[in-house]
This record gives structure tokens, C-alpha cells and sequence, in this order.
């Protein structure tokens, strides 16, 4: 079997501890050769600054083509453009556009004033400017703030239509889950490759609590098998096991790119490569 391109995510340090792990993680993660590694945006753009200085950092130390996530959040149209303007004269050339999560003052997302009210009308304003390959995000299950999955479907048709080129899907614990997310993606005329969105289990109780605010549906049968691995303490095993298998099932039904949320918490992202086939050394015949 073909191994997979990947990708990573990581998110943008905001203590002195926080940056070593940030570090640790690139260098860590690095000589996979990822196609690309994002760098997230936070809730209500409180990172937008550090978010800028990680996306050039990465680019610049360690040779990755790094996609930074950009937001319709608190912002002007005009300052939310001088952002993705700064990011083309640094050499940045990929966005993953989002309308973003609303502050955490705020109940819902609410948009400026003067700002993009959605993310359609981010990625075609984007678009418009020709300097960028622009990714989306994409919801497999419902998102909280819409009525169901096909509304999702065809929200994200009018992103594509708008310009860009690829989704990649919120994390999710089943195979089938993604696998008939895809299939009505299709029959709904998108052609735009849909990535799906992995999520190694680091902490499995926050987890639960993380994939409760994203909308994504927890299956009993994972609660009960983390129940047992940790009254034997083998939480991290199962984990490997549980993601590595999650990810081959995944490659057998034709995905041929899977993107990891990394959580700046690199181990079980390179454990789980390791064990479907993604080795530095690998990764290097593949780029020769």
C-alpha cells in the first residue's frame, strides 16, 4: 500500500514553555516532510501576531511550506487583507481561511461591522488578490452551528466555488464517519480533494471535552476502551493503535492525504506515521 502525503497542524506559542514545545514539535516532526504544516489562528484572533512570527519562523528555519490559517474574526476587510499582504511578502503562499470561532466573551460569532461576514466572502476576496492556494475547512459531522450535514456540504460547495482548492475535515473517530461525509460530498459536485483531519489521542478526557465543543460525536465503544486502558495503564498504546488503524482504513478506501492535529504534542503524530510506513528516510526517497 501507497503511504499517504501528510500534513501537519500546529498552533502558535504563547508562553516561553509553550515555544519549546512548539520547536520540539517542528523538529520533530519536520523530516517527515510534511506537503505542508498550517499554524493556526486563536479564538478571536488574540494570535495574530504570534501566528505571523510562527508561520515565517517555520518557513524560514526549516524549509516547510507552511499554510497559515487566517480568519474573518474582529477585524476590517481592510486589516484582515494587510494581513494575508504581509504573509505574500514573506514568501507565504497558502491560507487556510476560516470565518473562525467567536471570542470567548462571546456566545456566537457576531461579524465586524466592516469585516467579512462570512467565509465566503473572505476566500473570494483572497482569491481575488491571485497570490495564494487557499484551503477550507470542512465538517463531517455537523457543525454547531448549522442544521445538519448537508447544509454543511453545501456551505462548503460555495467556498470552493468561491476558490478554493482543498478541505481539510474536523477530526472525527470513525472511518464511516469521513468515508459518507466524502460520498455526499460528491454527489453534491464537489471535486475539490477533501483531507481528513486526524487527531491523535493525547488526553483522551480532553479529548472528549475539545470534540464536544466541535461537534463531533464520541462513540461509546471509545469511552469503554479507554475506561479499560487506563485502569491498565496502557492509554498511549491504545492510542497508536487506535489512530494507526483509524488512518489505514482510511488509505484503503482511496485517501491519499491525511492531515494531523498535532496539539504542538508530537509524539503519537510520529509514532503513528512511523507505523504506516512514513519514516524520514521514506519521506526523503519520496521527495528524490
Amino acid at each position: 500500500m501507497t503511504a499517504p502525503r501528510i500534513s501537519f497542524e500546529f498552533f502558535p506559542p504563547q508562553t516561553l514553555e509553550a515555544s519549546f514545545k512548539l520547536w520540539e514539535t517542528v523538529q520533530m516532526l519536520a523530516p517527515l516532510k510534511p506537503t505542508f504544516a498550517s499554524v493556526t489562528y486563536g479564538a478571536g484572533g488574540t494570535t495574530r501576531k504570534l501566528t505571523h512570527e510562527a508561520v515565517t519562523t517555520i518557513g524560514k528555519n526549516y524549509g516547510l511550506n507552511v499554510a497559515a490559517h487566517l480568519t474573518c474574526v474582529d477585524a476590517t476587510k481592510s486589516e484582515t487583507l494587510s494581513i494575508a499582504e504581509a504573509y505574500a511578502d514573506a514568501g507565504v503562499t497558502e491560507i487556510v481561511a476560516l470565518r473562525g470561532d467567536a471570542p470567548k466573551s462571546a456566545v456566537r460569532f457576531v461579524p465586524h461591522p466592516l469585516g467579512f461576514a462570512n467565509s465566503v466572502e473572505l476566500i473570494e476576496a483572497l482569491a481575488a488578490t491571485g497570490k495564494f492556494t487557499l484551503r477550507v475547512g470542512a465538517y463531517p459531522e455537523p457543525h454547531p452551528d448549522a442544521a445538519d450535514t448537508l447544509q454543511d456540504v453545501r456551505w462548503l460547495k460555495r467556498k470552493i466555488d468561491a476558490g478554493a482548492t482543498s478541505a481539510i475535515t474536523q477530526f472525527f473517530f470513525e472511518a464511516e464517519t469521513f468515508l459518507r461525509f466524502r460520498d455526499l460530498c460528491a454527489k453534491e459536485g464537489i471535486t475539490a480533494p477533501i483531507i481528513p483531519g486526524i487527531l491523535p489521542i493525547d488526553n483522551f478526557v480532553g479529548v472528549k471535552k475539545f470534540a464536544t465543543r466541535c461537534g463531533s460525536h464520541v462513540p461509546q465503544w471509545l469511552d469503554e476502551a479507554y475506561t479499560a486502558a487506563k485502569r491498565d495503564g496502557r492509554e498511549e498504546l491504545l492510542s497508536v493503535a487506535l489512530c494507526t488503524e483509524l488512518c489505514d482504513t482510511l488509505i484503503s478506501e482511496g485517501v491519499e492525504d491525511l492531515h494531523f492535529y498535532t496539539l504542538n504534542r508530537p509524539h503519537l503524530t510520529r509514532d503513528v506515521c512511523h507505523a504506516l510506513g512514513i519514516t524520514p528516510e521514506v519521506a526523503l526517497e519520496k521527495v528524490a
